[in-house]
């Protein structure tokens, strides 16, 4: 197993556990224990990484990255519209 096969386990499990984050943050519609900011991060990072891979020749990597950012940028962007709609109810 390459180098790039093992980081894309990691990528994959990675956008398991963070599609599962934002199934539950849909469902229960509540941003609770949560520091939202690093969730904001690791969003950030995972754009990066869709450039990075590439350039790295690692193409397993890249293809489980994209599922990963597009998990952390769905939470991400249901946890602005939550806060936006409960900041306008106060």
């Amino acid at each position: 197993m390459s180098g790039d096969h093992v980081n894309a386990v990691f990528e994959a499990l990675g956008a398991y556990f963070t599609w599962k984050n934002a199934v539950s943050l849909y469902r229960d519609q509540e941003i609770k224990g949560v520091y939202w900011p690093a969730w904001l991060f690791f969003a950030a990072w995972g754009l990066w990484n869709l450039y990075y891979y590439p350039s790295l020749g690692q193409t397993w990597s890249f293809f489980a990255g994209i599922v990963l950012v597009a998990g952390n940028l769905a939470w991400v962007g249901m946890a602005l519209k939550l806060w936006r709609l409960r900041r306008r109810r106060s």
